[in-house]
């Protein structure tokens, strides 16, 4: 691909490019979100993939280096087919959450869009994963690369020890736990680098304490036991344990040493994509406000011509863009709509404030410069809490927001929340909690062993507003613990507040 550049200041004419175009592209983005922005990022490494590249890492939950499955084959066929059909298109990029900042970019973009990407991707999720408190405390950005290829090595060698079949059956469970394979609070971040070396120390170790856990079972099978074995039972198990597949490593008496390991790397990536869960909406929105921001500087110094920001503008107004209601196409707010409009907004009020907006935010509102209340934001906030702090009333009616209270037991709708001060804060609570990993996702816990019977593992779900699980879809996940954990498994629903029991789900394992 040739794309000289025959205009005096263009980057790029056209939208053929070549690997030099790119290099003018990132040096200029660079240069941008250094100097205007102020971001921090670390050093990038872009590479080019195919459609069919893209459509394999989509498949594989977004990590071009991940290991083998079925489950990425079926979804690679169902992504295809629509693709094909022309029904959806393809990510412009997929970014990696490493240091070096890793970003996969399609050969088919045209210049335009690889700068869209390169200043979306390398600059502005770069920027948001190196500083989030969240992604520093719970990952190890230096060591997920080396760690992903460990993994892909590590399960291979299995499939070819231990057959695929065996490997198949013990990740198929591991990843319908997936969601409950996470540590919800703060805990050591885990140096992915050594994992390699730690997994022979923890072969050689044989597991010590599980050892000596199970050993003394079958004597005492009958045996009524007190409360205070009880408890220690429960210290040495560190129950309750809200992290499941935490418990099956460690725990579980039939699993070997090698499905203890894929138990491991499958709670790993688990554990990796937990901060993404709990803050799509502003990584999202500080990527398209830093894309968009480098951008029309470049327009502005001449760097971009008119029809190159044009066709940025048309992209990026498609990401944005919002369904009402009662579109067809609406399935829920659009992370990327809301993420960029309250960046916007927090320039908004840095720059041109209201009365309301002193009022509500007096920390900032007619600072002048936006980029330090923003990069503040971006840093030490998640989405909840982000909104908690941000959403301004302004934005609240200029995107037509409302509180509606779905009662079960009421016969009709509730307008809970409207367009007053009051109105504004419950909505604002209200919406925060809808992007709450904690308040979204059902509270299970391990919780006991029936040590001295016939070794039943017991969960329970604590009950928010009466939400009750789905119940074929429970059992079919409990079927999948029951598997790894290979005896009788019971999960209780219960009232948080009395601790009654609302309903039980009972299973056994495959025969």
């Amino acid at each position: 691909m040739n794309a000289p550049v025959s205009t005096p200041g263009l980057l790029y004419e056209g939208a053929d490019w070549d690997f030099s175009t790119l290099m003018r592209i990132h040096d200029a983005c660079e240069k941008v979100a250094v100097r205007d922005l102020g971001l921090d990022f670390y050093p990038n490494r872009i590479e080019i993939i195919s459609a069919e590249q893209m459509l394999d890492a989509y498949a594989s939950t977004g990590l071009p280096l991940f290991y083998r499955h079925w489950s990425f084959g079926k979804q690679f066929a169902q992504h295809e087919a629509l693709y094909r059909k022309g029904l959806r298109g393809l990510a412009y990029e997929i970014v990696i959450n490493s240091d070096p900042c890793l970003s996969y970019v399609m050969e088919e973009n045209t210049a335009t869009l690889q700068a869209l990407v390169i200043a979306h991707a390398a600059f502005g999720h770069n920027h948001f994963f190196k500083n989030n408190r969240i992604f520093r405390e719970w990952t190890d950005a230096k060591g997920i690369l080396d760690y992903l290829e460990f993994a892909k090595g590590y399960i291979a060698d299995c499939e070819d020890k231990h057959g695929e079949i065996a490997v198949e059956r013990v990740l198929d469970s591991a990843h319908a736990l997936m969601n409950y394979g996470v540590h919800r609070h703060h805990r050591r971040t885990i140096d992915l680098r050594s994992e390699e070396q730690r997994e022979r120390e923890r072969r050689a170790h044989d597991e010590r304490m599980y050892n000596v856990l199970w050993s003394t079972l079958p004597e005492r099978a009958n045996q009524a036991i007190g409360a205070d074995e009880v408890e220690r039972r429960r210290a040495m198990l560190q129950l309750p344990q809200e992290n499941v597949l935490y418990f099956l490593e460690k725990s579980a008496p039939r699993l070997a040493p090698w499905q203890r390991e894929v138990i491991r790397i499958v709670r790993n990536v688990a554990q990796y994509f937990h901060p993404q869960r709990q803050t799509k909406m502003m990584n999202e929105g500080c990527a398209t406000y830093v894309h968009h921001r480098i951008l029309n500087t470049l327009h502005r110094e001449g760097q971009l011509s008119d029809g190159a920001l044009l066709e940025a503008l048309h992209s990026h107004t498609s990401v944005i863009m919002q369904p009402d209601f009662d579109d067809p196409r609406y399935s829920g707010i659009n992370p990327y709509a809301l993420g960029f409009a309250m960046m916007e907004d927090i320039e908004r009020i840095c720059r041109e404030p209201t009365e309301e907006d002193r009022e509500w935010f007096p920390d900032f509102a007619g600072s002048g410069d936006p980029m330090p209340t923003l990069r503040y934001g971006w840093s030490e906030f998640r989405d909840e809490s982000f909104i908690l702090q941000f959403l301004s009333p302004h934005l609240m009616r200029k995107m037509k927001f409302f509180h509606l209270k779905d009662d079960a037991a009421q016969p009709v709708l509730r307008v809970d929340a409207m367009h007053d001060e009051r109105g504004y804060r419950r909505l604002r609570r209200a919406l925060a909690k809808q992007y709450d990993p904690a308040w979204m996702d059902p509270d299970i816990q391990v919780v006991d062993v029936d040590l001295a019977g016939d070794r039943r593992l017991i969960l329970e779900h604590r009950v928010q507003d009466g939400r009750l699980l789905e119940e074929q879809e429970a059992r079919q996940v409990l079927r999948h613990l029951a598997s790894l954990w290979s005896y009788d498994v019971l999960l209780r629903e219960v009232d948080p507040a009395t601790g009654a029991s609302l309903r039980e789900h009972a299973v056994s394992p495959p025969r």
